[in-house]
């Protein structure tokens, strides 16, 4: 999974404007999102036909604010540069609920 950090820009508009996306939101303090973390491999392998971004939500406060992701770990799913759903909470997810959020996100 790629960091945003590695586009070289703080414009995650123009680096999603084409293709799905999952955005993958944590904070290294974060323990629900080390209990998730070794699971985004498998996670990312299974759907294969996104582009998986990780994004430090504290190196990334602007953007966690104008998407309004407030809790930690989340999951938003952009396709051609519009957000088509999201998985955002504060509580712990198990990689069952991801695959459940991203299926139905695809399969609407």
């Amino acid at each position: 999974m790629k960091e945003f950090e590695d586009y070289g820009t703080k414009d995650w508009h123009e680096v999603t404007k084409e293709g799905k996306y999952v955005l993958f939101f944590h904070a290294d303090w974060c323990p629900d999102c080390k209990f998730i973390e070794p699971k985004l491999p498998e996670l990312e392998s299974e759907y294969s036909d996104f582009t998986w971004i990780s994004f430090n939500r504290d190196n990334n406060m602007d953007i966690a604010r104008e998407l309004d992701i407030m809790g930690i770990p989340s999951f938003l799913v952009i396709e051609n540069g519009q957000e088509i759903g999201r998985l955002v909470n504060k509580d712990r997810k198990t990689k069952e609920e991801v695959e459940t959020f991203i299926n139905s996100v695809v399969n609407k």
